[in-house]
This record gives C-alpha cells, sequence and structure tokens, in this order.
C-alpha cells in the first residue's frame, strides 16, 4: 500500500521518538505552534459567540423579531450568516492549514522557517 501524502511535496516519514523529541523542543517548532495560536484562538472566540449569540437572543430578547424583508426576520438572517460563516471559516482554515503543513514539513526536514 502507498504511504499517504501530508502535503502535495511530501510523503508521511517514519521518525523515532528521539527525532521527535527534537522537534518538539526546537525554536521552529514553537514558533509554529504560536503562529497557530494566534490564528486558531481568535476565530474560535468568534465563532463561538457567533454561534450561542442565536439561541441566547432568540431565548431572551426579542429584538431578533424584528422584520427584515417582508415576514422574514432577523432570526433567519441571523441562522442564514452561520451557515455562511461556517463555509467561510472553513475555507479559510483550509488555506492556513496548508501553510501550516509547509511549515512543519521544513521542520521535520530540518530547514530554517
Amino acid at each position: 500500500m502507498a504511504s499517504k501524502k501530508l502535503t502535495a511535496d511530501h510523503t508521511r516519514q517514519k521518525l523515532t521518538p528521539e527525532q521527535y523529541s527534537s522537534i518538539a523542543k526546537s525554536d521552529n517548532f514553537r514558533k509554529l505552534i504560536r503562529i497557530k495560536k494566534i490564528f486558531i484562538i481568535p476565530f474560535t472566540i468568534f465563532f463561538l459567540c457567533f454561534y450561542f449569540a442565536l439561541p441566547l437572543l432568540t431565548s431572551y430578547t426579542t429584538i431578533l423579531n424584528e422584520p427584515f424583508y417582508g415576514s422574514i426576520t432577523w432570526a433567519w438572517v441571523f441562522a442564514f450568516l452561520q451557515f455562511i460563516m461556517t463555509w467561510a471559516f472553513c475555507m479559510i482554515y483550509y488555506k492556513k492549514a496548508t501553510k501550516f503543513d509547509k511549515i512543519s514539513d521544513q521542520i521535520v526536514a530540518g530547514k530554517e522557517m
């Protein structure tokens, strides 16, 4: 069976526990983790706030009951925007994850970032 591709350029490498340990202690790996946190944490916070806003606003307020256009209320608009937000975040993360994969391949190969 062929090995799985990690990225377009590299195939999966077998590393020893010592190699994993040295990679985890490297400055480049720590920089990658920091870059990922800077990207992921704000997106996660925004997503959770936006996601839980709909049930909270519909349960405890009447602000989303106001008409947006005709008989369509702001609750429907907000719910539709959640689908758009989810798709947008998926596309953004997909693009960013490709960059993270390339950086991690460079780290495993022992190259500088």
